[in-house]
């Protein structure tokens, strides 16, 4: 039974059809087989995942270049889609090392630090984090405690950055920073010296992926650290901008596994005599949840095209990241109550999902934070303080 009611699948080329299903191959062989148990441990094998999803072209894999695959846009939010339809930490570790850390290094480093870093990131051999986000300034990252000042003909870099996707793993962080001439990046080797990341345990989401806090005690820093292109904070937003443009679909794709779960377990599961899909009210849930699980492909798919042509803007990447996540939560929750007792056993994803999403909903922009982009563009006036 399809879930493509719309026929989504004619407007993709058979190229894009052709990456989708590659990358569907790759979740089924490696990570399917083991996500409810690495969810459950909290543990993942992140270098030996990134080191297969390397061979296949799937990490910086917009960028052209440096033995990366040159990507559209729609072909890779087609793979965030399956990625996160295995599971959102798994996706997490892709876009993080691909959107934001590969992107930064691409397109605010230097011909130089690209040559270092970019080759062996596409490969999985390398893997890097994005460090913006603080312990106390999230959403506010204009307010960033961090500092860079200015030794000799360096730098030298204090403070703290908390919630990082792949810090535990990480062979080099891009950290911002606030110096005297305002926000800058810098590619930190992991293994410098003043460097450490300690490891965020107890999560009750996002369990399958490596999560850590940063420390930067004093840390010294050639000149060549600097991220030469990245002058304020339009740098790192740009980046994040893109890692929500793969969100939007990725949300989708944990949507859909359990939209086709639940298909598969309502249409097998008897109470009354009967299949519990035959019932109206199992009927009028799903009916629901696939309309909005396919309009909210038809969003994404929208402003993946529109980045293909140059034509993206940021409160497009908003709008798709506020509906995606949102929606794909409520679909899960939706699912959970079909499934009854059975939703919370991680026999099934659902629950899994269910509680992943939490993340997905709040990080690289909460959904407010997305509400008052969309308000602004709307009015003209900005709502934040």
């Amino acid at each position: 039974m399809t879930l493509d009611l719309l026929d989504i699948d004619s407007l993709l080329t058979e190229e894009e059809l052709a990456i989708r299903a590659v990358v569907a191959d790759v979740m089924r062989k490696t990570v399917r087989p083991h996500i409810a148990g690495w969810y459950e441990s909290g543990e993942v094998p992140a270098r030996e995942l990134a080191l297969e999803f390397g061979k296949v072209g799937l990490l910086g894999m917009k960028l052209q270049g440096y033995g990366c695959a040159g990507a559209s846009s729609v072909a890779y939010g087609l793979a965030c889609l399956e990625l996160e339809a295995a599971d959102s930490g798994i996706r997490s570790l892709v876009s993080v090392q691909g959107s934001l850390a590969m992107e930064a290094i691409a397109h605010y480093g230097s011909e130089e630090q690209r040559r270092r870093w970019l080759p062996g990131m596409a490969t999985g051999e390398l893997i890097g984090c994005f460090g913006l986000t603080e312990p106390d300034h999230g959403s506010d990252p204009a307010s960033m405690s961090t500092r860079a000042v200015r030794d000799g003909d360096g730098w030298r870099l204090s403070g703290v950055k908390m919630w990082i996707t792949n810090a535990p793993v990480a062979d080099v962080a891009v950290i911002w920073a606030r110096t005297d001439d305002g926000v800058r990046g810098f590619a930190v080797p992991m293994e410098t010296s003043g460097v450490s990341a300690r490891e965020v345990t107890g999560k009750l989401s996002l369990r399958a992926s490596r999560t850590g806090e940063i420390v930067l005690d004093d840390v010294r820093l050639p000149a060549d650290a600097q991220l030469p292109g990245a002058t304020g904070l339009r740098a790192p937003l740009s980046c994040l901008t893109e890692a929500r443009a793969g969100i939007a679909w990725g949300a989708l794709g944990a949507a859909r596994d359990c939209l086709q779960s639940t298909l598969d377990y309502a249409t097998a599961r008897e109470q009354f005599g009967r299949p519990i899909a035959g019932f109206q009210l199992t009927q009028a849930k799903l009916a629901d949840m696939v309309l909005e699980w396919q309009k909210g492909l038809l969003l994404a798919l929208h402003v993946a095209r529109a980045a293909d042509r140059g034509a993206m803007t940021p409160t497009m990447v908003s709008m798709a990241k506020l509906n995606s996540t949102r929606e794909a939560i409520a679909i899960a929750r939706q699912c959970r109550t079909i499934m009854g007792a059975n939703g919370i056993s991680g026999e099934y994803p659902v629950m899994r999902h269910a509680n992943n999403l939490e993340s997905v909903l709040t990080y690289e922009g909460t959904a407010e934070i997305h509400q008052l982009v969309i308000g602004q563009a709307l009015t003209g006036l900005s709502a934040f303080a």
